[in-house]
């Protein structure tokens, strides 16, 4: 239940002193209906159903001394008036308690889901790198959702306790005795419903990864719906599917099954110790009728509290994986921090002047293993510049790439901008400067006009115009019923590869970057419009620096430099005519495959 501590505490530090004043309210009401049970007894014996001697219950018995001395119908009327005064106020405090922490609850958990997003998005990218994006997204919806219910069963069990604790105190001092020997009886059941409590935990560790599993699952499937439908995989993922649903039912009715039991146990418990009550006072002490309603009352009154309290402890216990989830990523994310308020203040800018450089960088993604994804790379890239990086599949393009943006921190070696080391203090100022398109093109499910503004969201539609024909995408969007008002669906799902990655590039040009960064983002376009693309990118020359990843070399003819990596090395770097003609070498064997003319 740490997790669940540590959530009080940081609920009272949100609430402050309005946290303490509703339980003292909470205690206030448990004393108005300590108050309505004592006149309960005198309303029954004053209306005739019952004809009870109070002489030997304290409080009750002066209470109705005092009455005595009333006309009966004025004392039943003071009795009865009394009694809707202390019902309705204790409604009344109920109705401001049940608000006011409501207003906690909510404002805590938007809070919270602020905090942990903003500790989310701050993070560093090793940190994106090692997690499952669908268990991101799970903790920020239903985690935090348990961890709100969490807080609303905590505060449930905390006034709970303080009613049950003023209700005891009323009791013992009604019949100590038998108030004594119920709590007694309550405070060893719930020592003993400790099995409940751990199973009921486990239970809730159990839901937890297997829900991980489901909603990552749900994830991947859907993101390859594409690829299932393609190759006939429907059957093999319903199956998969149907194992999972299976396992979830099982694990949530064991958990059911074991809430039945445990309250199984306390109604059964619950009859048994009132039957024996009722025959050991009638038969064993002679307890008169007035003895007898005050033991039923009294457990009638005390007893569900004791049950509600287990209950809820149970359910807390369920909740606690939630909890202590939430609590471990925020750990992680603090730990794994890369932005903090300082560098955010600032809108600073590099234009970039002399270039980026790499002095002997070494990168691996998992420093217990041997393999680099960059050994020993050193290389400068002129501002105003357009270098192309070129390799095969898995050579550390993209790594040098993120390296450049500071999202890597060199494990060796050092990244210059303009001859000042790169850092966490000016890497904001950096990627103010860059705009990056990736070869995985990211869209909102929002108007073409809103994916635009994404950067520039104070751009006019003549500069948005000029960006789209920059990016050879004016012409289709025109085409478009709405224009640039066109909702394109979930990651721009209503467009085409070409189409997306056009718009995106459009997107990054509009912000009139001092760097742009093309990670494969013409892969997807047929050879027309790629053509213009490339001579967009050829009359930009000079007024930003670029850096592009290719695959297909023969859209790098126009490079002023061409950087071939190859396991993580820099093979070669030079012009594209140079490194073509060299004979042997890595670029002209590259050249050679895709052309058909050997090396």
């Amino acid at each position: 239940m740490r997790g669940i501590r540590y959530f009080i505490g940081r609920i009272y530090r949100y609430s402050g002193p309005i946290l303490l004043y509703n339980f003292i309210a909470m205690l206030f009401i448990g004393v108005l209906q300590s108050i309505g049970f004592v006149f309960i007894i005198p309303l029954l014996n004053m209306t005739g159903i019952v004809a009870l001697d109070m002489s030997s219950v304290p409080v009750v018995s002066d209470l109705m001394g005092k009455l005595e001395g009333i006309a009966n119908e004025q004392s039943l009327l003071a009795v009865l008036i009394v009694y809707i005064l202390l019902i309705v106020g204790q409604s009344l405090f109920n109705w401001h308690l049940s608000m006011q922490n409501k207003r906690i609850q909510q404002g805590f958990i938007r809070q919270l889901r602020e905090d942990t997003y903003r500790s989310i998005i701050r993070a560093n990218w090793s940190f994106f790198l090692a997690q499952r994006k669908s268990d991101l997204v799970k903790l920020m919806t239903t985690e935090i959702g348990n961890v709100k219910k969490g807080l609303n069963y905590t505060l449930q069990f905390l006034s709970s306790l303080i009613l049950t604790s003023v209700k005891v105190g009323a009791a013992v001092i009604l019949a100590p005795g038998i108030a004594l020997t119920i709590i007694s009886i309550g405070a060893a059941l719930l020592l003993c419903s400790r099995y409940f409590t751990r199973r009921a935990k486990q239970f809730g560790y159990d839901n937890l990864m297997l829900s991980k599993v489901y909603a990552a699952g749900i994830t991947d499937h859907l993101n390859g719906m594409k690829d299932i439908k393609g190759n006939t995989l429907e059957t093999a993922h319903e199956a998969w599917m149907t194992d999972l649903c299976g396992q979830v039912e099982r694990n949530s009715i064991d958990f059911a099954k074991l809430k039945a039991s445990s309250q199984f146990i306390y109604q059964t418990v619950s009859a048994v110790l009132l039957a024996i009550f009722v025959y050991f006072l009638l038969n064993m002490f002679q307890s008169q009728p007035a003895e007898l309603l005050l033991v039923i009352m009294l457990f009638a009154s005390i007893w569900p509290m004791i049950v509600r309290i287990q209950i809820s402890v149970e359910k807390l216990a369920a909740m606690a994986p939630s909890f202590e989830s939430v609590i471990h990523l925020q750990q992680l994310c603090l730990s794994e921090r890369e932005l903090g308020e300082e560098q955010l203040a600032h809108d600073r800018r590099i234009n970039l002047r002399q270039g980026l450089t790499c002095r002997s960088v070494s990168f691996r993604y998992n420093r217990e293993r041997e393999h680099y994804a960059l050994n020993n790379v050193s290389l400068h890239i002129a501002a105003g510049g357009l270098t192309a990086i070129v390799g095969a599949s898995g050579a550390g393009k993209t790594t040098l790439v993120d390296m450049l943006m500071g999202l890597n921190e060199p494990e060796c070696g050092e990244v210059l901008v303009d001859g000042e080391r790169l850092t966490c203090d000016n890497a904001i100022a950096l990627r103010r400067s860059i705009s990056y398109v990736s070869q995985d093109p990211f869209l909102f499910n929002a108007s073409i006009r809103d994916n635009l503004k994404l950067l520039q969201p104070e751009a006019a539609d003549d500069r948005l115009w000029k960006a789209l024909e920059l990016a050879a995408a004016a012409k289709f969007v025109k085409r478009l019923p709405h224009g640039l008002d066109t909702f394109i669906g979930d990651r721009g799902v209503r467009l085409s590869g070409g189409e997306k990655q056009r718009l995106v590039l459009a997107r990054a040009l509009l912000r009139e970057p001092s760097i742009l960064i093309l990670d494969e983002a013409t892969s997807a376009l047929d050879t027309e419009t790629e053509w213009r693309v490339q001579e967009t990118l050829a009359r930009l020359q000079g007024t930003m620096t670029m850096i592009v990843i290719a695959h297909r070399l023969s859209t790098i003819r126009h490079a002023d430099q061409v950087v071939v990596l190859d396991g993580g090395e820099v093979r070669q770097v030079g012009t594209y005519q140079e490194l073509a003609n060299e004979r042997g070498g890595l670029f002209s064997k590259l050249l050679g495959k895709q052309v058909g003319v050997p090396s």
